[in-house]
């Protein structure tokens, strides 16, 4: 169920975030993003509390990342980690990059 419903979510053309929404690094990670001119529906945060068993997902990522944590962003289908690996690609320009290539932006 987890890896159908992860695996769902991740589109190419789109940057999906997987949070939980007290968490302080996914809210950092939500205003980057937001801060950024995607094109309409083109960025999607999934709230995995809302979820019946988030420790199912959580063990889903740690099979697919190596981490069980949140965030988990993915650009296109490419899982680039947490909120740390987020900043560190905005400040180097790869993260703008990457979104152009996807065409995610407007």
């Amino acid at each position: 169920m987890a890896q159908e419903f992860v695996n769902s979510k991740i589109q190419p053309r789109k940057v999906t975030v997987f949070i939980k929404p007290t968490c302080p690094y996914c809210q950092k990670t939500q205003e980057i993003l937001c801060q950024m001119s995607f094109k309409q529906k083109l960025l999607e945060f999934v709230d995995i509390t809302a979820i019946t068993d988030t420790n199912v997902i959580q063990d889903y990522f740690q099979q697919l990342m190596g981490a069980r944590m949140v965030p988990q962003v993915f650009i296109g289908k490419d899982g680039i980690g947490g909120c740390s690996d987020l900043i560190s690609m905005q400040k180097s320009g790869e993260l703008e990059t990457r979104l152009r290539q996807i065409e995610a932006l407007k």
